[in-house]
Order: C-alpha cells, then sequence, then structure tokens
C-alpha cells in the first residue's frame, strides 16, 4: 500500500471509529460487477495489512483486493492501494469516503479503520469516472450500515473511603455524571474507579467534586490513562 499523507503524531483526545471485535461486509452490483466491501477496526498498520492479506485468501478467485485504512486519533496515517485499477479510481475515493463520513452534524473524525473492497469483474468497463463512483460509493453505503462509538482518552483516577460510606459516595458521583470503572473491598475500605477526560481541568474539577461529597475525608489519586471505546449517545 502506498503512502498517501503521513501528518505529526496524534494528540486527539476523542475521535470516532468502527465498533471492535467485528466486521461489515456489504456488496454492490454495478454492471454485472461485483463490488464487495470489508469495514473493520484496525488500531495499526499490522492489523490493517492483516486484513488485506486475509480477503486475498478468503476472496482469492477476485480480479481486484483495492483497499484504504485511516490510523490514529488525528488521523494521522492515510494509506490507499489501487490493486492494478487505473490509477486513482479505486484506493483514493475509497480514502476519500472514510475520510469525508460525517459521524456527527459537520465532525469528519473517522479513524482506525481498514477498508477493502473486492471486485469480481462482470465484463463491462466502466471507464475511470464509473470506476471512482463505484468505489466511492460502495464504501460510502458500508458506513452507512456499520455501528459507531467513540474512542476517548480517558484517566482511571481511584478514591479510596471507608466500606460505610462507598455506596452513597459512589451513588453521588454517578448523579454528577461522572463514568465509574469499578470497584474493590477489603474488609474497611472500599477503591472507587473513576474513568475521567484525561485533561488537568478536567481532573482538578473531579478532585474538587470527590473533596466536596466527601467532606474532605476522601482524595482522587489519578492513574493511567487509555483509549475507550463510548457509546455514542
Amino acid at each position: 500500500m502506498p503512502d498517501d499523507a503521513v501528518s505529526p503524531e496524534s494528540r486527539a483526545a476523542v475521535y470516532t471509529s468502527v465498533a471492535a471485535g467485528g466486521r461489515l461486509l456489504h456488496e454492490l452490483e454495478i454492471k454485472r460487477s461485483r463490488f464487495i466491501t470489508v469495514l473493520q477496526r484496525t488500531p495499526d498498520e499490522e492489523s490493517a495489512r492483516a486484513l488485506v492479506s486475509g480477503l486475498r485468501k478468503e476472496f482469492h478467485d477476485a480480479r481486484h483486493h483495492c483497499s484504504a485504512f485511516v490510523l490514529g486519533p488525528d488521523r494521522g496515517v492515510q494509506r490507499s492501494n489501487d490493486d492494478g485499477e487505473p490509477s486513482g479510481t479505486a484506493g483514493t475515493p475509497m480514502l476519500e469516503a472514510l475520510l469525508k463520513r460525517e459521524t456527527a452534524p459537520g465532525v469528519t473524525d473517522l479513524s482506525d479503520i481498514g477498508a477493502v473492497v473486492v471486485r469480481y469483474f462482470g465484463g463491462t468497463l466502466l471507464g475511470s469516472g464509473g470506476l471512482v463512483r463505484a468505489y466511492s460509493e460502495s464504501v460510502s453505503a458500508a458506513l452507512e450500515a456499520v455501528p459507531l462509538v467513540r474512542r476517548q482518552r480517558l484517566r482511571i483516577c481511584s478514591v479510596a473511603v471507608p466500606l460505610a460510606s462507598a455506596g452513597r459516595l459512589e451513588n453521588e458521583l454517578r448523579a454528577a455524571g461522572y463514568v465509574m470503572a469499578g470497584a474493590s473491598y477489603d474488609a474497611q475500605t472500599a477503591v472507587l474507579r473513576l474513568a475521567l477526560p484525561d485533561d488537568p481541568a478536567g481532573l482538578a474539577h473531579a478532585a474538587d467534586r470527590v473533596a466536596a461529597l466527601s467532606a474532605g475525608s476522601a482524595a482522587l489519586l489519578p492513574g493511567e490513562s487509555e483509549w475507550s471505546d463510548v457509546a455514542i449517545s
């Protein structure tokens, strides 16, 4: 897959991707040519290339296995491949369909996604314009059907409180809109875990809220940050 663009190191804290753990297959027929689109979460180049390799084996009798993928929170890695179609008629329109997909009104932040369009030639030449439309429409139609999730950089923080007051504090934190990430208990203490946006202002506000709700008896301890899937409401 030749390079299309590489941007500086990613810094985004939120972006959109397809749901992990599966793949979507969509088929479009144009003048007896079959265009089979497969979309899948691809968190890195290795998984994106593995997707293409696997589909070459699965659809081994197809004429073309054209591909495009976008990776990283800032969509810093973008690749496409025409796989034998005339230059610029397959991979580029596929990549454009990924990049221009709106995940909310006016928002184009889809990333960590691989798209492969498998073409079975039907005997009729489509011409350059027809191929561009076919590959673009194939990916766009598949994107309409694929489940999306919000990917957010969250910091897992902990609050240690006496066991007797843990339930009340947890309920109050949930009521305040915080995302709880589990808890652990021993004979006298509970450790509540919160998943918080990974920014200084948000962490400071959460620390103040924990202090206020616990009358100063508990403190928020920031832990490691990680990318998490958040359902789109």
